[in-house]
């Protein structure tokens, strides 16, 4: 007999810290839920694996050169910190309520192996290059989504580079 898999409901009046990062991060990346979804998704995985020796979604979110809004330096990073459950960022509350589902979602709904946990946007980088890490690689085809690959492609099995700092 299985049991069915039970996402709490979501309450922006008691948001947990861990759902927080996550829907910072997320927010940070993309304003689309689908995509939020994915990234949320590659966190989660970082979080799993302890991925750089990161096992909280903070230290995932804040580990130096992953997420680039949350780069030492980075013009957005005290906007996104600032973010809670009680924000009104437009498209904020969406950010919160992709984060809450992906958090609590059972571990067979992950769209990708759980080696994922890199992905890049070509329209961000600069002239659109391809990362060093990526090159060469093939990416990951998500289940149940199909990100456009100039947004955003996934990859599994990267290497962990040396932590910096």
């Amino acid at each position: 007999v299985t049991v069915a898999h039970v996402i709490p409901p979501f309450s922006r009046d008691a948001v947990s810290e861990d759902v927080l990062w996550l829907a910072r991060c997320i927010y940070s990346e993309t304003k689309r839920a689908p995509e939020q979804e994915l990234v949320a998704w590659v966190i989660r995985n970082r979080v799993e694996t302890g991925y750089r020796g990161q096992r909280s979604y903070e230290g995932a979110v804040l580990d130096p050169y992953q997420f680039s809004a949350f780069n030492p330096g980075s013009a957005k990073r005290r906007l996104y910190l600032g973010l809670d459950g009680q924000s009104d960022a437009a498209g904020w509350q969406q950010a919160l309520e992709v984060a809450h589902k992906v958090y609590y979602a059972a571990a067979e709904d992950r769209p990708f192996p759980q080696t994922t946990r890199h992905f890049y946007s070509e329209r961000s980088m600069v002239g659109g290059r391809t990362p060093a890490w990526a090159k060469g690689k093939t990416p990951v085809q998500p289940v149940r989504f199909r990100p456009d690959p100039r947004r955003f492609r996934f990859y599994s099995a990267i290497a962990a580079a040396t932590v910096i700092g």
